[in-house]
């Protein structure tokens, strides 16, 4: 009888998500589809890309090494110097902008100061701008300190990450109790090593949310880097990748097979994402677990 019943019980659960499970499917078919057409395009030639064959399969003549040798040497190779780039901002960006959201939300969260409720309230103001709506006042600043076209045009302002401050502040008062800060201030422990020892270990998966967050978000301006930068050699590759679909749209006659390397060059700028993601997962469980210990 009792199994019965759990099997009952388990049948209706099932139905009872029936619904979200689906939405989920939907969400995950609509996500994955574009990534796998960039996957399926990046090994055709101009030939296949415009011959009217199966977009989401691939074509007889499957060719990735010819169009990633094709992408790495085209116009003197110009892509690997755009993905450094992108690696670098996105590397200094990131990392700085999960530094500065960790002190600031923690300093948010266990400390008492005059001003902290208008900060706070500047803060979550500053949550709510777009930051394509800052890009034209950003430049206008930084032009007047002769710092456009240069590779501090991109990387201070991805610095500031007011969601990122917000989302540490909100972690950090409840995943880091004030009577664990006491008992080590009690033991002799510094504001410092209570911060470094006590509640950074505890405060790991937000830390890795935000870093995750601020790469990607870094690795993926466009508008920003491309209101400074005017330099070819200092573009990103979404900028680079902007500016030859530019070029191929303008130029019908050689534009067909710039598209083919167009493609593979979109699917090669994604790889650095997942590979961040993948090995920051690892962390970001480590820290679950170790948040979890209260």
């Amino acid at each position: 009888m009792t199994v019965h019943l759990d099997a009952g019980a388990r049948r209706r659960r099932a139905q009872r998500h029936l619904p979200l499970q689906v939405l989920l499917g939907f969400l995950l078919v609509y996500f994955l589809v574009p990534f796998w057409w960039v996957v399926v395009n990046s090994s055709k030639d101009a030939a296949g890309l415009f011959g009217g064959g199966n977009a989401l399969w691939f074509a007889d003549d499957v060719d990735f090494i010819g169009n990633l040798r094709e992408l790495f040497t085209f116009s003197g190779g110009i892509y690997a110097r755009w993905l450094f780039n992108s690696a670098l901002y996105a590397f200094v960006g990131g990392v700085g902008a999960t530094a500065l959201a960790v002190l600031a939300g923690y300093g948010f969260a266990k400390y008492r100061f005059a001003g902290r409720r208008f900060s706070f309230a500047v803060l979550l103001g500053a949550v709510m701008v777009p930051a394509t709506a800052l890009v034209i006042p950003t430049f206008i600043l930084f032009s007047r300190l002769g710092l456009t076209n240069t590779i501090w045009a991109v990387i201070l302002p991805s610095l500031l990450n007011p969601f990122g401050v917000y989302l540490m502040h909100v972690y950090a008062r409840d995943a880091v109790p004030d009577e664990l800060l006491d008992a080590a201030r009690v033991d002799g422990a510094g504001e410092v090593r209570s911060f470094l020892q006590v509640a950074l270990p505890l405060m790991r998966p937000a830390m890795v949310t935000v870093l995750l967050l601020s790469i990607v978000a870094t690795w993926n301006n466009y508008f920003l880097p491309l209101a400074m930068l005017s330099d070819n050699n200092l573009y990103p590759v979404t900028v680079g990748i902007g500016q030859w679909q530019g070029i191929a749209s303008a130029n019908n006659a050689g534009g067909t097979s710039l598209w083919s390397i167009i493609i593979m060059g979109s699917l090669v700028s994604v790889i650095p994402l997942i590979i961040a993601f993948l090995t920051l997962q690892r962390h970001w469980r480590g820290g679950l677990a170790i948040g979890s210990l209260k």
